[in-house]
């Protein structure tokens, strides 16, 4: 049975399986009459004369010819579906799945929903794992004002924009096997230069330095590595820092210690100011069936991207459904007791509103002891309070969004499927 999966739709054998076979029938019976042998074999009489009244009475000679040309074109297609096959021979080795499912899957995932999904941190590359189930047209828009760690050391020193968040969202959408992932991942713990740098974060910017210092060309580069499905692309090339006003009306320049002011925040702001988002992140939106926001940090990772010159603006004229993935959690020092509708009114005091078509907001609790430890860090479930779908003209959708693991946060597979499906639904 496994055979027969070869002749699943989109795989694109069958199509050059007939033509060889078209192509063998014409030459059969042009042959069969051009060398007389046709006589006294009643097969080849038919089909020498129903292959002369469906070609209109072309001649003999005409038909050989055109069935060698179409011989020859099919043997060309299945050339190249077996060049295609070869790329992907890796994976199969590196899989216990079969050859014909993982070419089957890539089909599928082809033939898939335009998605653009917006943010940074863990919240963004959590959801690219269950998104990419799903298509491989996919287009990661990534925050670049993140100024801490590792991703910090590497802006300073180097000029580079923060590989962080991209290395995150690379690696989430990544096909290949997991040693690959946690090498990337792998952080320097020894004394030294090296010292709390990730993997991944020096590859990227040593593959800056390869491709000529176009950090969107090593970004590219390392998606090719990694078998990447769709693309990861920075906000912005340019080196911008992420700023606060705080409600006492001080200003502090950079997104690591913004939260650790344990302000009220007012207002968050670029600088510089005029920064002009990739043309590739401008038309990925334009192309989008799917628009995400979110999940994750509202201040620091979320508002960065929209602020970006011309990005709200395309979100906004975009004929795709347009979701916001609300926060599971507050966050400590960030939206300190914000309930769903706080989320809404910051993102459109920043970027205006007519944002977004959908609210995707969690019901699940999560374990007692969970919540417990989330609390103890000053985290709270975000709340849904009443009449915020007739406050903000939205469409709020509820639903048990909750992981599994041992973490408040969204599960990939059970929000990419409500996405999915609200598409279909639409």
């Amino acid at each position: 049975m496994d055979k027969l999966k070869w002749l699943y739709p989109g795989l694109q054998v069958k199509r050059w399986i007939l033509l060889v076979i078209v192509g063998l029938f014409l030459v059969s019976s042009g042959l069969a009459v051009v060398t007389g042998i046709h006589g006294g074999l009643l097969f080849e009489e038919v089909l020498a004369r129903v292959t002369f009244y469906l070609s209109g009475g072309y001649s003999y000679a005409a038909r050989i010819i055109s069935g060698i040309f179409i011989i020859l074109w099919g043997l060309l297609l299945s050339f190249w579906a077996l060049s295609s096959i070869e790329k992907n021979l890796s994976r199969k080795v590196l899989s216990d799945e079969k050859l014909v499912d993982v070419l089957y899957k890539e089909s599928h995932l082809k033939k898939g929903p335009c998605i653009v999904s917006l943010g940074g941190g863990t919240g963004l590359s959590n959801l690219l794992r269950g998104l990419k189930e799903y298509s491989s047209n996919i287009t990661a828009v990534v925050t670049v004002a993140d100024d801490g760690g590792s991703s910090g050391k590497l802006r300073e020193e180097m000029g580079i924009l923060p590989p962080g968040d991209i290395r995150s969202c690379l690696i989430a959408l990544a096909d290949r096997e997991p040693l690959m992932q946690k090498l990337l991942q792998y952080r320097f713990s020894t004394e030294g230069d090296l010292a709390g740098h990730s993997f991944g974060n020096l590859f990227i910017a040593s593959m800056n330095e390869v491709v000529g210092g176009s950090f969107e060309e090593a970004v590219s580069a390392t998606s090719k590595v990694l078998a990447v499905r769709g693309q990861v692309l920075p906000a912005t090339n340019k080196n911008i820092q992420l700023g606060a006003v705080y409600e006492d009306e001080t200003i502090l320049i950079g997104e690591s210690k913004i939260p650790d002011r344990n302000k009220d925040i007012k207002k968050v702001f670029l600088k510089p100011h005029s920064c002009q988002p990739t043309a590739a992140t401008l038309h990925a939106i334009s192309e989008a069936d799917i628009i995400t926001i979110g999940p994750g940090s509202l201040y620091t990772s979320i508002l960065p991207n929209l602020m970006v010159e011309n990005i709200a603006a395309a979100v906004r004229k975009s004929r795709a459904l347009k979701i916001y993935i609300c926060n599971v959690m507050t966050q400590p020092g960030e939206t300190d007791d914000f309930t769903v509708g706080d989320h809404i009114r910051v993102l459109y005091q920043h970027v205006g509103d007519n944002l977004f078509d959908y609210v995707l907001v969690n019901t699940q609790k999560g374990a007692p002891e969970l919540r417990k430890r989330y609390q103890e860090e000053g985290a709270f479930p975000v709340q849904l309070e009443k009449n915020v779908e007739q406050k903000y003209n939205l469409n709020i959708l509820q639903g048990a969004l909750l992981s599994e693991d041992n973490f408040m946060r969204h599960d990939p597979q059970k929000t990419a499927a409500r996405i999915i499906e609200l598409l279909e639904e639409n």
